[in-house]
């Protein structure tokens, strides 16, 4: 299966949502290449990068799935590879 290069952005605003959030990472993390976590103590607030390499649906799974947290934006940048 064709596979596509994806960064997915999180911004996470309910600390709560953290450990769901880590779960469904946990669950995709064959198709993860890399991850970068940032904690913005002065807005209370956690900013991720998430760099996968999977199907399209997959990707899609994964935004989706973060995108029902609560208090969790995600957006997903594709590469033209």
């Amino acid at each position: 299966m064709e596979t596509r290069l994806a960064v997915i952005s999180i911004i996470v605003e309910n600390p709560d949502s953290a450990e769901k959030l880590n779960e469904t990472l946990h669950e995709y993390s064959q198709y993860i290449v890399g991850r970068m976590g940032i904690p913005y103590r002065e807005r209370n607030v956690s900013v991720i990068s998430i760099v996968v390499d999977a199907p399209q649906s997959t990707i899609s799974a994964i935004s989706g799935k973060i995108g029902k947290l609560d208090g969790v934006s995600v957006k997903t940048a594709y590469s033209s590879l």
